[in-house]
């Protein structure tokens, strides 16, 4: 299966140009957003899962790195509630659950295998914040590895922002509000991709949540 598989042309996918479709597990939903490979596969995807999921304990051998959306996703690690920022390397291992549903972003083998730092970032602490480069911004900075960057970042109302995407190209996931870009509006749950060079330039109508991560779009 290949999907959104060309890392080399921009994506910008409002909610309405996806389709929400069964996993093989009961009571699993996904919104598959860029996939190569079947049931494994380097996947980019929005799981929803009902409540009362348990799974069995599984080791993720290409990494995994998600955000939750909505709800609580737990494992013997701990609870991650919405706003919940985590990585797994490749190599770790747990068993997930959720008691009251919950949705996250998921991102699945696209790991550094030098990469092997495993956190967890509540991002709902205010602390954690500074003032970002640009007028009406703020930054949380969730990892960074050689040239990767992952970034939480607020954006107020009536902003503006124009770049041209860094080497290795620039991923950002709506978590809350709406943007306009290319004359159209994406509220959230909008996914938004770019090649390395491409000039982006974002009008945010409402008070805008993204989650940006940079420098990661090998071909």
């Amino acid at each position: 299966m290949r999907i959104n598989a060309d890392f080399t042309k921009p994506v910008e996918l409002h909610p309405s140009d996806t389709s929400l479709s069964p996993s093989p597990a009961a009571g699993v939903n996904r919104t598959m957003l860029d996939r190569i490979g079947d049931e494994v596969a380097r996947a980019t995807t929005i799981v929803q899962f009902d409540r009362d999921k348990y799974f069995p304990e599984h080791t993720h051998d290409g990494g995994e790195e998600f955000f939750v959306l909505e709800g609580t996703f737990s494992d013997q690690y701990g609870d991650f509630p919405a706003g919940t920022y985590v990585r797994n390397p490749i190599g770790t291992s747990h068993s997930p659950h959720t008691v009251e549903g919950c949705t996250i972003f998921v991102k699945l083998w696209q790991f550094d295998k030098n990469d092997t730092e495993q956190k967890s970032v509540n991002t709902n602490d205010q602390d954690h914040w500074v003032d970002g480069d640009h007028k009406g911004q703020r930054v949380l900075n969730l990892h960074e590895f050689e040239s990767e960057k992952v970034t939480l970042q607020k954006w107020d109302a009536a902003s503006a922002k124009t770049l041209a995407t860094p080497d290795k190209g620039m991923e950002v996931l709506i978590v809350t509000g709406e943007l306009q870009s290319n004359g159209r509006a994406f509220p959230a749950r909008s996914w938004l991709r770019y090649p390395a060079g491409t000039e982006v330039r974002y009008n945010f109508t409402q008070d805008t949540t993204l989650l940006v991560k940079t420098g990661h779009l090998d071909q």
